[in-house]
């Protein structure tokens, strides 16, 4: 078991779990069960990404070279017969909680889930995989950004607001900034093998500058998340600013620092959208 939840790679679950704490923060009103469903298959859709990206790079030769934690297939651990199981049942999951979400809030659900399977597969996986032509960081804003958050709140009152949407962009900027860092980490090796992530193809000052960007952006729009919920509370997750200026050193801890201050962010916009509701 140890082996799976190492290749569910622990520390990226930080961006399936803040968007859904702030999306659920940012409603009017807190329905328990639903947070729970929703963070299940925010969750098993991270997990199924995880397992993806790791059989699909063992299969293209990318994991041979890399210097960083190692993966399950490449290394042997999990046979790549195991991690197709592994995927089918974290995408089964994610089912099985969506379709409870369904019934209950409505049918639109069942296209936002469809297209947040497909995301999830073709990250890594089918003849063209768009983590390969640099379009990573676009995929993880948008699902684990924009969807997540305004998808959470959605869930909750059924409906669709300016401060949702808001919040949804400094969370999808942290999200970014995790797989920017972690690209950042395997660039050599990526380009080695040939998979051509955005960092690979900017370079290494030019996705330390991103990086820079995407998490200085996430605070300067603390303002703008406040403005649309007509209250200061927000502005409180200005407290994990240390955090982003730690992070922004680029240590061999980066990743790990990145994660923390999206979690600690989220966990502090959350509770400033839920004292302004």
């Amino acid at each position: 078991m140890n082996l799976w939840v190492e290749a569910a790679r622990p520390k990226t679950l930080v961006a399936a779990v803040a968007p859904v704490l702030v999306g659920t923060a940012a409603a009017d009103r807190f329905l328990p069960w639903r947070f729970g469903l929703t963070l299940v298959v925010a969750l098993a859709l991270q997990v199924a990404v995880n397992y993806a990206n790791d059989l699909s790079d063992a299969a293209r030769g990318v994991d041979a070279l890399r210097h960083g934690p190692r993966r399950a297939v490449s290394s042997g651990l999990i046979s790549p017969g195991s991690m197709k199981l592994g995927i089918a049942c974290a995408l089964g999951v994610a089912c099985a909680a969506g379709l409870v979400l369904v019934f209950q809030v409505g049918p639109e659900l069942v296209g936002l889930g469809g297209a947040s399977i497909i995301a999830a597969l073709a990250y890594s996986g089918g003849p063209r995989p768009y983590a390969s032509e640099g379009l990573g960081e676009v995929f993880v804003f948008v699902f684990f950004g924009l969807v997540a958050t305004a998808g959470s709140a959605y869930v909750q009152e059924e409906q669709i607001t300016m401060v949702a949407l808001a919040a949804a962009v400094p969370m999808g900027l942290l999200a970014s900034a995790i797989l920017v860092v972690n690209n950042l980490r395997d660039i050599d090796s990526d380009a080695a093998a040939g998979k051509r992530t955005l960092a690979v193809r900017i370079g290494d000052r030019a996705t330390r500058g991103l990086y820079r960007r995407l998490v200085l952006g996430a605070f300067a729009l603390l303002p703008v998340v406040a403005g649309a919920a007509q209250s200061i509370g927000p502005l409180v997750a200005f407290v994990t600013l240390h955090l982003g200026l730690r992070a922004l050193r680029l240590g061999d801890d980066a990743l790990a620092q990145t994660a923390r201050l999206e979690l600690v962010f989220a966990i502090l916009l959350a509770a400033g959208l839920g004292l302004s509701t």
